[in-house]
């Protein structure tokens, strides 16, 4: 028997017609459907929403091989027999302003509903109840717009309506203050998010939007926090995956409280509007764990933009293969930082992860019979088994004179955050030539071309031939998310045509993005790093000379092992870790 579209419910189903429904349907034995009509309730469970209390029970899914039946595939399940589509609630989506302004927040918490979109022509409620609809009609009279409902998960609801008008009030708080100024009155070192009880009364509003948006950007993984002013109102964007999100637009004036409040934490001139600033925040989320944030100003047309880069805590605890080192590009890197004195660099463009493998493989040296020496413009994270030294050229501590002091730290290891200038460049030549080991980043495409630029800064041939290693380009690119990726057949003739210089035999199939709610619809989930490694070989040597052309050593490289950028994220496609197209944007075509 054909089981029907839609159940003839019309009202939200009793405790013993829903464990009915799931057995039918089997979602729940028989045996687990009668043992759970058996259980006790206490007086919470039976306050619970029905589908809450059935997913707190933790049953099995005979569908889904060692799955259970949690919260959202039970809420999924219902919106069917509805006949109701059935939504996630994805916060970096949502207008906040638009959707608060639909209903009062007293309103939303008495029927169970949120709107989710308001469009021109529609509006979209979501609702955990898909039977009940005493609301509907007051709400069209009032928003006099058409609305589509959407059955969502009923702990999704709870917690994204207290959450987005809680948010909406602080704003529209923030805004009605007359001054802004006292929010310089709240001084802290370290800002503990989630306790928030002991603020002045005027800076409390801004001070809950601080807390807001630094834990936001924690939960959403992001990298980067952009507030960015404009004619009309206030841009916030968060960087997750490498890409920009636009999460909210606030009146200027309150994203100007913000930014002051953020500098004042952050050690920064409160009154200096007119220069960039930069400075740092430490964190402790209220899970416990210390994050530091890298925070930066810039004057624009409309006001102070900030960016907070945020350092996740967890990079640190990542070895080389958790950033996506193939075990022969370990073992290279490992012997090139391994070795008692020379060079190595790592080259990329801004933002390709040159700084988390630097640090990343510090930490493997930095052992206790080992000095590692660090001169930083600015110092990302705080390692304790490091000697971390920042730029300060006010106080004419440049790169090239903190590294001269260095030398006189009896250091082992020594690492030079950026090579940018000819002096620099011969400094950590001198280090290298000394007996040091040094590590350092250049910003180059590729790996051969960190050899060109070094002459361009003015570096001797017979000097790079002397001291330098190896060279290490790398880039980020976003992984795909596990619970939605799809396998599709390639023909050998379609991979050649991306990866002509793949010398092993293509793959049958690859995978491609699809989206889902765990990845917010992109398709990826996280990133990891593809890498190029070079080593300088005697044959390489001959070809280093005033008037060296990249591409010969780009060549010679190859014939010594090198693995291309574009053949390693051939590598990482067949291995059904990214897709074709995310390579493709990440690597540039020569490669």
């Amino acid at each position: 028997m054909t089981k029907p579209a839609c159940r003839p419910f019309h009202n939200m189903p009793d405790l013993p017609s829903m464990i009915a429904a799931l057995v039918e349907d089997n979602l729940l034995t028989s045996a687990e459907g009668k043992r759970t009509l058996g259980l006790q309730q206490s007086t919470k469970q039976r306050k619970m929403h029905v589908l809450e209390y059935l997913a707190s029970l933790k049953l099995s899914n005979p569908q889904a091989s060692g799955g259970l039946l949690d919260i959202d595939t039970l809420s999924r399940w219902l919106a069917e027999q509805a006949c109701q589509r059935y939504a996630t609630i994805d916060p970096l989506t949502i207008d906040v302003q638009s959707a608060t302004a639909v209903m009062s927040h007293a309103y939303a918490r008495r029927h169970n509903i949120l709107a989710i979109a308001v469009e021109e022509d529609h509006i979209v409620i979501a609702s955990d109840h898909p039977w009940k609809s005493d609301w509907e009609d007051n709400l069209r009279h009032i928003t006099r717009k058409p609305m589509q409902r959407v059955m969502v998960s009923p702990v999704a609801l709870r917690r994204y309506t207290e959450e987005l008008y809680s948010l909406s009030d602080s704003v529209k708080s923030a805004l009605d203050q007359e001054n802004q100024s006292a929010v310089a009155s709240n001084f802290e070192q370290l800002l503990e998010l989630g306790n928030t009880s002991s603020p002045d009364a005027n800076d409390q509003h801004i001070v809950n939007l601080v807390d807001w948006l630094l834990q936001y950007a924690f939960e959403q993984r992001a990298s980067d926090v952009h507030i960015e002013p404009r004619r009309e109102h206030c841009h916030l964007r968060f960087r997750i995956d490498g890409q920009l999100h636009l999460i909210y637009k606030m009146p200027g004036a309150v994203s100007a409280a913000i930014v002051s409040r953020i500098k004042i934490l952050g050690r920064m001139n409160l009154a200096e509007r007119r220069k960039p600033q930069d400075g740092r925040l430490k964190t402790r989320t209220p899970d416990g764990k210390e994050t530091e944030l890298r925070l930066s100003t810039l004057p624009t047309a409309f006001g102070e933009k900030l960016v907070m880069r945020i350092f996740n805590p967890d990079v640190l605890a990542q070895t080389l293969p958790d950033l996506g080192f193939s075990a022969s590009t370990e073992q290279q890197w490992i012997a090139m930082v391994s070795q008692p004195y020379g060079m190595v660099i790592v080259t990329g463009p801004t933002g390709s992860g040159k700084t988390t493998t630097l640090y990343s493989t510090l930490k493997l040296l930095a052992t206790p019979q080992i000095n590692v020496c660090t001169v930083e413009d600015p110092i990302e994270m705080i390692v304790p088994s490091l000697n971390q030294t920042q730029v300060q050229p006010g106080l004419e501590l440049t790169f090239a004179n903190g590294l001269r002091a260095l030398l006189r730290q009896d250091p082992d290891i020594i690492m030079v955050g950026e090579i940018r200038d000819t002096e620099t460049a011969n400094m950590a030549i001198q280090a290298a030539l000394t007996g040091h080991r040094v590590i350092s980043t250049l910003h180059t495409h590729d790996a051969p071309s960190a050899i060109t630029r070094l002459l361009e800064l003015g570096v001797a041939p017979y000097l790079i031939k002397a001291c330098l290693s190896g060279v290490m380009a790398q880039r980020l690119i976003r992984a795909l998310c596990p619970a939605c990726k799809c396998e599709k057949a390639i023909t050998a003739e379609e991979w050649f045509s991306v990866f002509p210089t793949d010398n092993t035999q293509p793959p049958a199939s690859i995978f491609t993005a699809t989206g889902c709610k765990n990845c917010r619809g992109t398709g990826y989930q996280g990133r990891i790093g593809l890498f190029e490694t070079l080593s300088v070989t005697s044959d390489l040597k001959k070809l280093i000379h005033e008037n060296t052309d990249s591409l010969y050593i780009h060549q010679q490289a190859i014939k010594d092992g090198m693995i291309p950028l574009l053949a390693t994220g051939a590598q990482q496609v067949a291995a059904g870790i990214t897709t074709l197209e995310e390579v493709l944007r990440v690597v540039d075509s020569f490669h």
